[in-house]
């Protein structure tokens, strides 16, 4: 490569336009998934108090929360229940008439190309908040696969265009995978939290999903941060169990995980922008300390460049009216 004064890089640096021209990555709004929270009732419209913009709201709020994404270009959107009621078992969590059921069956009536994904696991659904069936303060894993199936096919029999497991049981992606295929749904794809950490940024999602465990911890069966080895074992099981797409949760401190396992295995990667790394940067931008604009932009972006394809975040509807004419940067 030439030296300076023979390679001058900022002579491409120099004007918008060309900085836009030798641009490496972009992130589009086909690029992201939009979280939504769905809560039984009419009317209903909560806001989170740690997570500023994102709110729990009814089924018939969230069609109009959805039709606002789909006419915003955002194609996709991943559901979250929280169930009028909760049991050891967490029983609603396969129920006909359950929010997540009745959620899907009312958006693919009211948006009906939008592609609806939908959360698999236990923790919003179970008394005790932990995502499979307690015992002895211990999750029965091969116990909790039977009812993670169960919960899948009723999603898809609902009319899910996805599923999205996220409970980190072993074997979850096969168990899965053989129900939807027996029940005639070989046709829909898995999207799995392949490397899911035992985070201490998803405090604010646990408020929005009701879902923090009543006693102990998730570390049992979420990885350990420390991992990025096992990482990739957890990866690369998932994908011999049937995965299609594998998620990296959180994105932003593990921008080193979405790169390898991007990397290391070719498939579709989706990186979650979770509730801790959103939160952070709107009370920063609250208290004046950082442009909530440029900072979410920029966040994005890094998770596209480590080897994000699909970024689920809080922020897509924000990013996509900015992406408007006339509108945003």
């Amino acid at each position: 490569m030439s030296a300076f004064p023979d390679y001058r890089p900022r002579r491409l640096r120099r004007t918008a336009t060309l900085r836009r021209m030798v641009r490496e990555t972009r992130v589009t709004v086909d690029d992201l998934i939009l979280p939504l929270f769905v809560v039984p009732g009419e009317g209903v419209r909560k806001p989170v108090a740690s997570m500023p913009g994102v709110a729990q709201t009814s089924v018939d709020e969230l069609v109009k929360d959805a039709g606002e994404a789909w006419e915003l270009g955002i194609p996709a959107v991943l559901l979250f229940g929280i169930p009028e009621s909760k049991d050891a078992k967490g029983s609603g969590s396969w129920a006909e008439d359950g929010v997540i059921q009745t959620a899907v069956r009312a958006l693919k009536e009211g948006v009906p190309d939008l592609v609806v994904i939908t959360d698999v696991c236990m923790c919003e659904y179970t008394s005790h908040g932990h995502c499979g069936v307690l015992r002895d303060g211990e999750v029965q894993n091969d116990e909790t696969l039977e009812l993670l199936a169960r919960q899948a096919v009723s999603h898809a029999e609902a009319g899910a265009d996805m599923v999205a497991p996220s409970d980190m049981m072993d074997g979850r992606v096969a168990a899965i995978r053989e129900a939807l295929d027996d029940a005639g749904f070989s046709h829909i794809p898995i999207l799995t939290y392949a490397a899911k950490f035992a985070s201490a940024f998803y405090g604010p999602f646990r408020d929005a999903a009701e879902s923090a465990p009543r006693e102990g911890d998730r570390r049992g069966y979420q990885m350990d941060p420390a991992n990025d080895v096992e990482a990739m074992r957890e990866v690369l099981l998932d994908i011999e169990e049937g995965a299609d797409i594998v998620m990296v949760k959180p994105a932003l401190a593990y921008l080193d995980i979405v790169r390898r396992v991007k990397d290391e295995t070719g498939y579709p990667v989706c990186a979650y922008h979770v509730s801790g790394e959103y939160a952070s940067i709107k009370a920063a931008a609250q208290l004046g300390w950082l442009d909530e604009d440029a900072a979410m932009r920029e966040a994005l972006l890094c998770i596209r460049r480590a080897g994000a394809d699909l970024i689920v975040t809080y922020w897509a509807r924000e990013f996509a009216r900015g992406e408007l004419p006339g509108r945003g940067a």
